[in-house]
């Protein structure tokens, strides 16, 4: 005899309170309340920090040393 497998149903997913237009104003109207600044960024800069050097690759085949 066969047995049925239980299979949970998915949560049904809404969209927050949380992100609707009228929290966003009052949120923005919080930050800028209690001192907030909003900084322009030119196109083209990246807050990305270089960690490493860069890496050489050399794709193909590899170049035989000479004995």
């Amino acid at each position: 005899m066969a047995t049925a497998k239980s299979h949970k149903s998915k949560p049904v997913i809404t969209p927050a309170d949380d992100f609707s237009k009228l929290s966003i104003e009052e949120q923005k109207a919080r930050f800028y309340a209690n001192g907030g600044k909003v900084q322009q960024i030119p196109l083209g800069v990246s807050g990305q920090v270089a960690t490493s050097g860069p890496r050489h690759i050399t794709l193909g085949k590899r170049h035989l040393q000479a004995q």
